[in-house]
């Protein structure tokens, strides 16, 4: 505990092992590794933000050059190494970010300075931050100081130790010379036993339905849930109770009892019931985003409810409201939650792309009471007792005929691999057959697919081309979404399903190469006849620039 800091996150940041929580393993694992003197020469640590990578790098930092030795590590009073470490100060320890410092030189300038020995240290340790954010020249620079570190007079050697959110980023020639940990994701119940403490140590007043959000919101994160809560006590005034209602408006979420009562509204099919719900939740200031991904929560409750605990819903519900999403989902069709849930992630989609996300929200919540077609029968919601016995709440089901309708509906919408596409362009089961590249790129402009007929002239390499297989290359200005695509668009005009593999292989030239080229042989060829040539004793400064090739 930094007593010094006022900032919750910096007073909390755990000093030793012993006072990490959600990463036992990892601790156990470092600890046992010192004390058996088998210390890797780098540490590469991973995992989502705020879980620990930064603060357990300079705890290992200070277990290495304690003053009193790993075994009487500082715990409460720190000696002069342990407290220089902490506040990233101490000469042979270096920290550095490399979002900031990415270049080869930074690292050379790194490696140079490595050559002299600690001076009040055993160990030189270097703690790079976000080191996927180095230069592929900076981390050719490292290997070799990686694997042979220097070792100095004292009996030490040159340790590093890395953080970063992006391990794929880094290259594998660098993270098969570490030690590699995986830090996980702190448990809900964990975290929120975490906050409970720090609030109860700061005599600070907080409801454990706010701290539940809290926990939610931060996602496992330790550093996002003591930033929130540090902003959701000083919002308030001094001895005020941070409740869920305030809590709510602080970090802009919203009641989950109204998202229910849209649900509700939507098996009844009231429209204006529902839009009117929903411009009260926007007129909280709820993003459009975090309403429809808390809509699709949800439906996930409703589909597994029965396999759910009220602890595994992620501290998103109340007794009552978890209740009450039971009763309600002996109602539903699993046929029809699944239809919900291809909409929202349809109109997630959707939403980028649209200048006014608000009424996209509308008409999805519209779209889903026309979807549904639910027939009602005796159904008594709006009670003053809200008595959600089944004898009152009963939705008729669907029937096979309807659910047929849904599912035809659902198929010209979410493009699922295991349905087939009927295009309005084609009689129903009529297939199209694609034998040869030149055949697809045909499609493409048929179907008039633009933008994957340029991406397939201008950017990809021919390999090899089979039934239902293609293998190709591609230059660096393909869109990363472009196999996914076109997959999808095979699928859908062949109904069949196609691999689409990459590979390293140089494959054939684009077909925008093999125009350009065929270009510039019948320009050298024109600049070679007898007509040019006599262009040019007349005009002398007379250029070629370019020549119509006209197809026969």
């Amino acid at each position: 505990m930094n007593k010094s800091a006022n900032v919750l996150a910096s007073k909390y940041r755990p000093q030793t092992f012993e006072d990490l929580i959600g990463q036992e393993l990892v601790a156990e694992t470092i600890i046992n590794s010192i004390k058996s003197d088998k210390i890797p020469n780098a540490y590469l640590f991973t995992g989502i933000r705020g879980v620990g990578k930064t603060t357990i790098a300079r705890i290992v930092a200070k277990s290495l050059n304690c003053l009193n030795g790993f075994e009487n590590l500082c715990k409460d009073k720190f000696c002069s190494n342990c407290e220089s470490i902490a506040s990233s100060s101490h000469i042979d320890v270096l920290e550095m970010d490399a979002a900031s410092k990415t270049g080869v030189d930074d690292v050379r300038d790194l490696i140079e300075f490595s050559r002299y020995g600690p001076n009040s240290s055993k160990y030189k340790i270097f703690i790079i931050d976000e080191v996927h954010m180095l230069s592929k020249q900076a981390f050719n620079a490292l290997l070799k100081t990686l694997e042979e570190p220097p070792q100095y007079k004292n009996g030490g050697s040159l340790k590093f130790i890395f953080a970063t959110t992006e391990i794929k980023k880094i290259p594998i020639t660098v993270v098969s010379r570490c030690q590699r940990f995986d830090l996980s994701r702190i448990k809900s119940l964990q975290l929120l036993n975490y906050l409970k403490k720090i609030c109860l140590i700061e005599n600070a007043r907080a409801s454990d339905d706010a701290l539940k959000l809290i926990v939610k919101i931060s996602e496992g994160s330790v550093r996002d849930a003591l930033s929130l809560l540090d902003r959701g006590l000083l919002t308030l005034k001094t001895n005020k109770e941070l409740d869920l209602l305030n809590a709510q408006k602080i970090y802009g979420y919203f009641d989950k009892s109204l998202l229910i009562e849209i649900f509700e509204f939507i098996l009844k099919g009231n429209e204006k019931e529902v839009i009117n719900l929903y411009r009260k939740i926007y007129d909280q200031g709820v993003d459009p985003k975090v309403f429809l991904n808390d809509f699709m929560e949800l439906i996930y409750y409703f589909k597994n409810i029965n396999y759910l605990t009220l602890e595994s819903t992620n501290f998103s519900l109340n007794d009552e409201e978890f209740l009450k999403i039971k009763k309600l989902s002996e109602c539903i069709e699993s046929s029809v939650l699944i239809l919900f849930w291809q909409f929202s992630i349809k109109t997630l989609d959707e939403i980028d792309i649209v200048s006014n996300q608000n009424l996209s929200i509308e008409m999805f919540l519209l779209r889903l009471m026309h979807l549904s077609d639910f027939k009602k029968k005796n159904l008594n919601l709006n009670n003053q007792n809200k008595n959600f016995d089944q004898k009152e709440i009963e939705i008729t089901k669907i029937s096979s005929d309807n659910k047929s309708k849904k599912i035809d509906q659902i198929k010209n919408i979410t493009q699922e691999k295991k349905v087939k596409f009927e295009s309005q362009t084609e009689t129903i089961n009529e297939k199209n057959i694609i034998n040869s590249f030149d055949q697809l790129i045909s499609m493409c402009y048929q179907k008039k697919e633009v933008k994957l007929k340029y991406e397939l002239e201008k950017n990809v390499r021919l390999v090899s081309f089979e039934k239902n297989r293609i293998e190709i290359s591609f230059n660096d200005d393909l869109d990363k979404n472009f196999v996914k695509e076109l997959s999808l668009k095979l699928f859908e005009w062949t109904d069949e399903r196609w691999i689409i593999s990459l590979t390293k292989d140089m494959g054939e030239k684009t077909l925008k190469e093999k125009e350009e080229l065929k270009k510039k042989n019948h320009i050298d060829k024109v600049k070679k006849s007898k007509s040019y040539l006599s262009i040019l004793e007349k005009f002398p400064d007379v250029k070629l620039m370019d020549v119509d090739i006209k197809k026969k």
